[in-house]
């Protein structure tokens, strides 16, 4: 009997102590990884921070919590936002950021995840309501260091650091979309005005510039009519083109001079034959 009960109150010491080793071990062996670190609290006070690696603790007595430093990502969701000229947007962005002071982002800050998200969406919508939305669709690099400037400056005391702010897409309203069109279409007409008389202007300034040279060399102008007359012939096959001497017009000019100062002249000598007094007599 005796050695019956010997080994039923073994069996049940032999429990006890894997119940206690199952419920103590877990308690004091933790194993943290290379992008993790533990904020060690022992009786409720801050007591260091240890990892990466095995780690030690006193069970019951020390409390570990595990804070993540590799980058974490926020994506803030779409904001409806008044711009600075009354135009409103939808609005949403990306936010990455990471813990560079474990011991800060567990005590200064109760969910350090949480109060970044809320922090950015707040800041997304004041930033952008001070801008024109020109400036929120051209300058977007600036509007994001800006944003990310802000959100920094106030998590640094939780020990967070944050890395970029992108604004990922803008969403305009219908009727805005159209009046950037019409916009964008009014001034693309007044470039090409502008080009237009732009090359109207260099253009006079080449056929002033031309028009000298062929009054110096009048040879110049025979060759530009050549030259026509050659182009004429290609365009239009079944016309037979024939150049026409300059110099002959000017023969025309001198016998039609010539033909005005000789009828003026008959006609006088005419008159005066009819006023001989000879010439009335013999008849």
């Amino acid at each position: 009997m005796n050695g019956i009960f010997d080994m039923g109150t073994l069996t049940i010491w032999l429990i006890t102590v894997i119940v206690l080793l199952a419920l103590i071990v877990p308690q004091m062996f933790k194993i943290l990884r290379e992008y993790e670190r533990g904020v060690i609290f022992r009786l409720g006070k801050f007591h260091m921070t240890k990892g990466p690696g095995l780690i030690v603790l006193i069970p019951f007595i020390d409390k570990m919590e595990r804070v993540d430093l590799r980058v974490l990502t926020i994506n803030v969701d779409k904001q409806e936002i008044i711009t600075k000229d009354n135009v409103t947007v939808n609005v949403d962005a990306i936010t990455f950021f990471r813990v560079v002071d474990a011991e800060r982002s567990v005590i200064q800050v109760e969910n350090y995840i949480s109060a970044t998200t809320w922090l950015a969406q707040t800041t997304l919508r004041s930033v952008l309501g001070q801008h024109e939305l020109d400036e929120l669709l051209a300058e977007r690099d600036a509007v994001n260091k800006k944003i990310q400037d802000i959100i920094d400056r106030q998590t640094d005391p939780w020990g967070i650091k944050v890395v970029t702010v992108e604004v990922k897409d803008v969403i305009l309203p219908e009727t805005m979309k159209r009046a950037m069109a019409r916009q964008a279409e009014m001034e693309r007409d007044r470039r090409a005005k502008i080009i237009n008389a732009q090359g109207e202007f260099q253009a006079a300034e080449k056929l002033v510039q031309a028009g000298r040279m062929i009054e110096k060399t009048p040879t110049a102008l025979q060759l530009r009519y050549l030259q026509t007359m050659a182009e004429i012939g290609e365009e239009n096959a079944t016309f037979a083109v024939l150049p026409f001497p300059m110099n002959m017009l000017e023969a025309f000019q001198k016998m039609s001079s010539s033909e005005s100062q000789i009828k003026p002249d008959s006609g006088k000598s005419t008159k005066k034959d009819d006023d001989d007094p000879d010439n009335k007599s013999n008849s």
